[in-house]
């Protein structure tokens, strides 16, 4: 119902000029929604309106096809002529400046290549012209040049985009133009433009009436008067805009359209709320979390890892939250060192101080993925390590020369222990080292009561030995070599015992002499008796025997 319900007045005129042929093209289309208007300027020389017109058939078949007037659609139809003079032209290029209008009766869209021109005039105003695509156009423009010389400037046909481009074809394309009741769209070819200006068509359609063919007549009749030596071929076409399409339902539409706008703008209201205290909570989530970070260093570099643990967490927490890739990473290198240095601290304050070592040299490989932010605390705890696991060594060592008797060295590792432990502050270590020193003085102290009383025992041991030995001597001097012998053998029973061996064998030399005497002795005896019985066996007289004992007497 567009097309009965609008009044559109279309009028042409298409001549040959000064020349042979007659190159330019206009035709048009107008369906039920949509109307299309073509004009063309062929610029080759071939000997009929073959490309003006090839551009035209291929720009409103393809309006009819797909009727619309979307940009990308309107873009389309004249690059479907453009496609079309590039395919025809096989033995000379085809060429063409084409403009294409679409309007569906109450607004328009135009789309044209090269320098044939649209112009829209509105209350005897120009409302909208294309600028030609030329390079006497960029140069016009670049030294504000009048109009009457740009029109006659000799780069004005230099063309740099026009339909059979083909490669780097680029069209203009406008945006929707609304029009109104007596607006008047007119497109022309250079024969036009290069014979009139502006001005005198503006005044031309400032006067116009209600039948676009007496405005075409004037124009015709003002470019013959003037009597150009070349007149090129030229095209006019006028549409008369007497009445544009009113929508029956276009308040309907207006009031949903507020609706739907309004329901959009509550949507979006709400959406921007909603972004608005999502980019807030993150925000403050943010904030939060470089609060939590900068906390768990200060608490690292105060040396409290219970502290700097639950920031990490919480820190860690956050940036799970905001999706921070790179704190995540960064705050889980974080926790596994303050775990790794927290699980250190338990072996160290339950005194297996191999296991602490381990875990403060692992935690220091940790360490070092972090800026070494926790290096100094590991290093004075891996120092006080090797002091308590020295002091210890000391004390075992001062034990092992204590179970020698050796307590001068013993007493020197004790006091190299103790003098380390305080050193350290290891106050476990110090009473460990005062309480072995303790010990080893009490030690040495029996050690030495019992040495005294042994060498008591020893000297009374060693002085009866010797009394022993004088009675012996006594003896043997008396000739009792029975009780010398006696008290020889006691004497070396102690001396023996005392371990005196120069002693015992002087005792034993006595114990052999007095053994000898006695030999001696029995010798004589028994020498005595044999004699005794050999006199007894001769029977000796009695006074023989007599005398005889009186001789030994």
């Amino acid at each position: 119902m567009r097309k009965q319900n609008s009044t559109f007045k279309t009028a042409f005129l298409s001549e040959a000029g000064s020349e042979l042929k007659n190159n330019d093209y206009f035709a048009f289309i107008e369906l039920e929604q949509y109307a299309c208007y073509v004009i063309a300027d062929g610029l080759d020389d071939v000997s009929d309106t073959k490309s003006a017109r090839l551009a035209i058939e291929a720009v409103l078949l393809a309006f009819q096809e797909h009727p619309s007037m979307k940009k990308r659609v309107v873009c389309s139809y004249i690059k479907a002529a453009d496609r079309a003079l590039c395919k025809a032209g096989d033995n000379e290029k085809l060429k063409a400046s084409v403009v294409v209008v679409v309007t569906d009766y109450a607004k328009l869209r135009y789309a044209y290549a090269g320098n044939t021109r649209l112009v829209l005039y509105r209350n005897g105003d120009v409302r909208q012209q294309t600028t030609d695509m030329s390079l006497g156009s960029e140069i016009g423009t670049e030294k504000e040049l009048p109009e009457d010389i740009l029109a006659r400037h000799e780069e004005r046909n230099n063309l740099y985009s026009y339909v059979g481009q083909g490669k780097g074809f680029a069209p203009a394309v406008s945006k929707k133009l609304k029009l109104e009741n007596g607006d008047i769209i007119t497109l022309y070819t250079r024969g036009i433009w290069e014979n009139l200006d502006s001005g005198e068509l503006k005044d031309v359609f400032a006067e116009a009436g209600d039948e676009p063919k007496e405005c075409l007549d004037n124009i015709e009749d003002l470019l013959l008067s003037r009597q150009p030596e070349k007149l090129d071929n030229y095209t006019f076409a006028a549409i008369f805009v007497d009445k544009v399409f009113l929508d029956p339902a276009r308040k309907k539409k207006i009031r949903r359209r507020i609706m739907i706008l309004m329901i959009v703008l509550i949507i979006v209201l709400i959406g921007s709320l909603l972004v608005y205290f999502w980019q807030r909570i993150r925000h403050q989530r943010i904030e939060q979390m470089d609060r939590n970070c900068t906390e768990m260093v200060e608490y690292i570099q105060d040396f409290n890892f219970v502290r700097a643990e639950e920031e990490c967490r919480a820190a860690l927490e956050l940036a799970e939250k905001v999706k921070n890739r790179e704190k995540i990473s960064k705050l889980s290198d974080y926790l596994k060192l303050i775990e790794a240095v927290n699980a250190a601290d338990e072996d160290y304050g339950g005194e297996r101080y191999e296991d602490a070592q381990t875990g403060y040299s692992a935690a220091k490989e940790r360490s070092r993925l972090v800026d070494h932010v926790a290096d100094t605390y590991i290093d004075q705890k891996l120092e006080s390590i090797t002091d308590y696991l020295s002091v210890y060594d000391y004390i075992q060592l001062g034990d092992r020369l204590a179970e020698n008797g050796d307590y001068e060295r013993a007493e020197e590792k004790y006091l190299e222990a103790r003098t380390l432990a305080t050193r350290a502050h290891f106050e476990e270590g110090r009473r460990d080292a005062m309480d072995a020193l303790e010990a080893l003085y009490e030690d040495r102290k029996e050690s030495e009561e019992a040495g005294k009383q042994e060498a008591e025992e020893q000297a009374a041991a060693e002085i009866g030995a010797a009394q022993l030995a004088a009675e012996g001597d006594k003896a043997f001097s008396e000739e009792d070599y029975v009780a010398a012998i006696a008290y020889y053998t006691m004497a070396l029973e102690k001396y023996q015992e005392l371990q005196d061996t120069m002693h015992a064998e002087l005792i034993q030399t006595k114990l052999s002499s007095c053994e000898q005497k006695i030999a001696e002795r029995d010798e004589i005896e028994k020498q005595e008796d044999e004699y005794v019985e050999k006199v007894d066996e001769t029977a000796a007289p009695e006074e023989d025997i007599g005398v005889m004992k009186e001789t030994e007497g």
